[in-house]
């Protein structure tokens, strides 16, 4: 068998043979800060951090390249040596011929157990890889040896995992010259590294990172002897998947108390000879880990010579992370239920890796971007809202009075960092992000007046949206923008809404459309600075206006008439008639703003009432939507139908007919559908052009494009890429799934649906996906899932199946049920099932479609909660209020009758 299978409700799986794939690795990590890649066969990587690597950092190709791993030898008497994890020359060429050993693997959230079995050896091995949710910084890999034959075996169990304890950067950046700086010590429990100095961009300084690898077998007994070198491990001409020191004695371990300085490093542990009778079974337990000191981390790591310990801290491991993920689902299909399970998990292992730190995220050297931020705060407030609201404030403190952000976020929340580089770079999407995850935020809560409490603004030497440098900022001044007498300057968050908005209304290009700048979320559109534009984006300000001015009529609802802005930013609320159509007028208002604010502000506020702001906002947003539809609106000879999404730096429009052939992209589509710029007969055509132009079902659905076949070096460097790779041309799941959620606000469910179905039926799909569950960032012109579980897609498809498709949405703190579940979703008893977080009780809402509707065609009937009928004064709306009086413990029973 080939394929994976569930085996419980909360995605645990098991995978036959899983070394037959390639390219396949699973994160195992905790919140302190340790990050793992591990493959079936043990190889991947261990670390703290870009400068704090255990193990040797790989990319993708390094998978099976590297014959590096976390092994584990059984050098059996009279037979021959055997890898518990397969990585042995001999087990590697039987892996295509008949001889090739049976191996399973079993994963659940962190954690990975494969087991393999070996009849010429007569010996089963499991091997379990987790790092505990505690604050230790440990990895820990549990070997339990079963004598599967028909005799007693004798054996002597080795693991050898080499120990490389430096920065990533060495790999290539003084590989040998670090070695040199090792300080190498066998104690009885194990092995220790402690490098004298650090080689990194931090600059040669005294280490203070501590690096080890120990281990016992299950009734406490430590190693007998130690290989601490690698050299001395592997011998002359040997390897590590043909170690000279299994073989004869010209390679002797050391002993406990042994000191050697200036190699590279293996934790080389050598156990006691041992004889299993048929039936009979040993367990070792190996620890890979981090400390500050010898004394530290000798402390930290001697329960986990306990089988015992290491049993229940796996447990208590498994038990923390399936709590953490508290949605759940019950559809028709229970496959694809226990696969939304890790698509839920993901945003919490983009909270852990950020972008980086996992074979295919070779790039960076750890963190969030700032989109990361405000996406992944998306899934919290669905999966744990406490605290998001401390959270959503902190961020804002990254952006700049001009509008524009910082784009280096520290590990802390709320910290953000100059760039170091010195790069001038904006991101034109980068004000979209903030407002929806506000609006989220509000929409489950209520809490409108977060919207009144006040924060910083960023400061470093980028000013005027990039197209300048402060020549006097130092440092020392702080990362705060300041008031011309040199106090910090605080505004409220609408304020700061409103400064990310308007600066994007008048920051436009030759066709009023806002400038593409670096580029928008499309990182690879990174070619056309000086004419580009982003029409798609554009779009999506114009709505986020629109909603802000609804946010102002809800405040003078609950009694707040006025607010107070910044006194500049009152030059980018003109009322002079004409200015909105005029380019030039545009940019030099901005102009004229951001030089105003350019090293400082008077800090003078200017009281406005909520209608007069909310009357300004609404007349942009209606300028620009009315702008994109009068302008941007395409139709080829074959009588298709869409929006252009950019203009080249030529000044050129992206879409239409051209010589090459069609050009279409999905981003414009999905943020004029979202938006509101597209009517419904306009979303109509768009989903038929797409269909059309788009739409591939054997790669699992929409392309982000079409083939330019061009390099096209005036937009991007995306058309670089092959076609059908990345951005260009591949099937990207961050927006096909907000193509998804597009047109399921809109009420194109059969359409939102199809998106959904077929990226799911392909990625579900093993023989063609070659990904353990979840959604990667894209999929390949050849059907692999890329870059797995570090995307923000996996927040937007958690979103758009809980609000959109199960209907819990938050409608200023009240709970409004509006489910658009297709028939074929529901159950053999005719019912759907989420269980979820609202109000801060956990929620178990059932609806029951008896009479076998279609989505769009039911309606609800009865809600009842615990049994009790519950009055609803507002259609489908449970009141917050009656929500907060339920106990706050156990799940409680929401059961929907639809019509």
């Amino acid at each position: 068998m080939r394929d994976y299978e569930f085996v419980d409700s909360y995605g645990t799986f098991r995978l036959q043979n899983p070394e037959l794939t390639s390219y396949l690795y699973f994160p195992i990590a905790n919140e302190t800060g340790v990050m793992g890649s591990i493959t079936p066969v043990g190889g991947g990587d261990l670390k703290m951090g870009q400068n704090t690597y255990l193990l040797a950092p790989v990319s993708s190709e390094d998978l099976h390249n590297n014959k590096a791993s976390r092994n584990f030898w059984c050098q059996i008497e009279d037979m021959g040596i055997w890898s518990v994890t397969g990585k042995s020359a001999l087990q590697e060429a039987e892996l295509f011929t008949k001889e090739k050993e049976e191996t399973e693997l079993v994963a659940g959230y962190m954690w990975q157990k494969v087991t393999r079995t070996s009849v010429k050896y007569g010996l089963t091995a499991e091997t379990l890889s987790f790092v505990p949710f505690t604050e230790d910084t440990v990895e820990i890999m549990q070997v339990k040896l079963r004598n599967t034959g028909m005799d007693s075996i004798t054996l002597t169990p080795i693991a050898a995992i080499p120990l490389y304890g430096r920065s990533a950067d060495n790999i290539r950046d003084h590989r040998h010259v670090t070695s040199l700086l090792h300080r190498i010590e066998t104690v009885k429990e194990g092995i220790l590294v402690n490098p004298t100095l650090t080689f990194d961009e931090r600059g040669h300084k005294q280490n203070k990172v501590w690096y080890g690898i120990f281990g016992a077998m299950e009734d406490g007994k430590l190693p007998e002897s130690y290989y601490p070198c690698v050299e001395d491990f592997i011998g002359e001409g040997g390897s590590f998947e043909n170690p000279g020191a299994l073989w004869g004695e010209k390679y002797k371990p050391v002993n406990a108390g042994y000191k050697k300085n200036g190699y590279e490093a293996l934790g080389g542990l050598r156990f006691k000879k041992v004889t299993l009778k048929p039936g009979e079974e040993v367990t070792y337990q190996i620890i890979l880990a981090f400390g500050e000191g010898k004394e530290q981390m000798l402390s930290m790591i001697r329960p986990y010579l306990s089988k015992e310990h290491c049993g229940e801290i796996f447990e208590q491991t498994n038990r923390y992370w399936r709590e953490k993920v508290n949605i759940g689902y019950g559809t028709n299909d229970k496959n694809f239920d226990a696969w939304m399970g890790w698509v839920n998990f993901q945003p919490i292992l983009r909270r852990i890796y950020g972008c980086s730190f996992l074979p295919h995220h070779d790039y960076g050297k750890g963190g969030r971007g700032w989109r990361d931020l405000w996406q992944d705060c998306l899934a919290l407030l669905m999966m744990n809202p406490t605290g998001v609201k401390e959270m959503l404030y902190d961020n804002f403190a990254g952006v700049r009075i001009d509008g524009s952000n910082a784009t280096i976020i520290g590990s802390k929340t709320g910290e953000f960092i100059a760039d170091r580089n010195n790069i001038t770079r904006i991101w034109m999407d980068h004000g979209v992000w903030p407002f929806l995850t506000t609006s989220l935020y509000i929409g489950q809560t209520g809490d409108i007046m977060l919207l009144l409490k006040e924060t910083t603004y960023f400061r470093d030497p980028q000013v005027c949206r990039g197209e300048e440098k402060d020549p006097f900022w130092k440092p020392e001044d702080g990362n705060h923008i300041k008031t011309a007498e040199g106090t910090k300057y605080y505004g409220t968050i609408l304020e700061h809404l409103l400064v990310q908005h308007l600066t994007a209304f008048y920051d436009v290009g030759e066709h009023n459309h806002i400038r593409l700048r670096g580029a928008d979320w499309n990182d690879a559109l990174d070619m056309a600075v000086e004419r580009g534009e982003s029409v798609a984006f554009t779009a999506m300000y114009g709505d986020n206006l629109e909603q802000l001015a609804g946010f102002l009529d809800r405040l003078e609802l609950e009694g707040k008439k006025s607010v107070s802005v910044l006194s500049e930013l009152t030059l980018l609320l003109t009322q002079e008639e004409g200015v909105y159509e005029d380019i030039n007028k545009k940019r030099q208002l901005l102009l004229q703003y951001c030089t105003a604010c350019r090293y400082s502000v008077k800090g003078d506020k200017t009281i406005l009432t909520c209608s007069q702001l909310a009357k300004n906002l609404r007349e942009k947003a209606r300028f620009i939507k009315e702008h994109i539809r009068e302008k941007e609106w395409l139709t080829d000879s074959r009588a298709y139908s869409w929006y252009n999404s950019y203009y080249d730096n030529n000044g050129n429009p992206v879409e239409g007919e051209f010589d090459l052939g069609v050009r279409m992209m999905l981003t414009g589509q999905v943020f004029a559908i979202m938006s509101g710029v597209a009517d419904k007969e306009q979303i109509k055509a768009i989903t038929q052009a797409a269909d059309q132009y788009l739409y591939k079902e054997e790669i699992g659905g929409y392309r982000l494009n079409t083939d330019f076949k061009e390099l096209k070096t005036d937009l991007g460097r995306m058309f670089g890429f092959a076609y059908g790779s990345k951005e260009n041309g591949a099937v990207f799941s961050h927006m096909a799934v907000m193509y998804a959620n597009a047109l399921y606000q809109k009420n194109f469910i059969k359409e939102g649906y199809r998106v959904l179905k077929s990226l799911y039926n392909h990625l579900s799909d093993f023989e063609k996906s070659r990904i353990y569950p979840g959604i990667p960032e894209y999929i390949g012109d050849n059907g692999r899932g890329l870059y797995h579980y570090l995307t923000g897609s996996a927040s937007w498809l958690l979103i758009t199946v809980l609000t959109e498709i199960f209907g819990i949405k938050g409608k200023y703190g009240e709970l409004s049920l509006e489910p658009k579940l297709r028939k074929e979703q529901f159950n053999k008893d005719k019912k759907a099932w989420v269980t979820c977080m609202f109000a801060e009780r956990h929620l178990k809402v059932t609806y029951n479609n008896k009479t076998e509707k279609e989505a769009g065609e039911y309606s609800i009937a009865k809600i009842t909660i615990d049994g009790e009928l519950y009055s609803f004064t507002e259609y489908g709306v449970i009141r917050r209020r009656d929500l907060q009086l339920l106990s706050e413990k156990g799940i409680h029973e929401v059961v929907v009758e639809l019509l």
